[in-house]
């Protein structure tokens, strides 16, 4: 069973920085693309980044520059490095393994509900 672990939310002030990891477990870790994403209470998920097998890298337009996703292949866990971040970046953030062909490295559907392997999150939130 592919399981991903969020670990490293916590509080932190307007214009701090958060490491968060994600190890995986159950599968070979580069078999699949890799995201993270976040949800604001009353707000739809959102992608925040995507890293496919290949290594292509993709970012939300609105974290571009401040965040920085990375992997430890040895240790088959994702991270990302959040800077300058912002109050309304207060979310839980998910980590997610996408095992399907059109996966959502490739524009694929993160919603759909066959598939993707979720974390359970990890809580971020941004005082200002």
């Amino acid at each position: 069973q592919v399981q991903p672990v969020e670990s490293g939310g916590g509080s932190v002030q307007a214009g701090g920085s958060l490491r968060l990891s994600c190890a995986v477990s159950g599968y070979s870790y580069r078999r699949y693309c890799m995201g993270w994403f976040r949800q604001a209470p009353g707000k739809e998920r959102e992608t925040v980044a995507t890293l496919d097998t290949d290594g292509s890298i993709r970012y939300a337009d609105s974290v571009k520059g401040r965040f920085t996703i990375s992997e430890d292949i040895a240790k088959n866990t994702l991270f990302l490095q959040m800077n300058s971040l912002k109050p309304e970046e207060t979310a839980m953030y998910y980590c997610a393994a996408d095992a399907r062909q059109t996966s959502f490295c490739r524009r694929g559907d993160p919603r759909s509900p066959l598939g993707i392997y979720w974390g359970q999150g990890t809580q971020v939130t941004v005082s200002s």
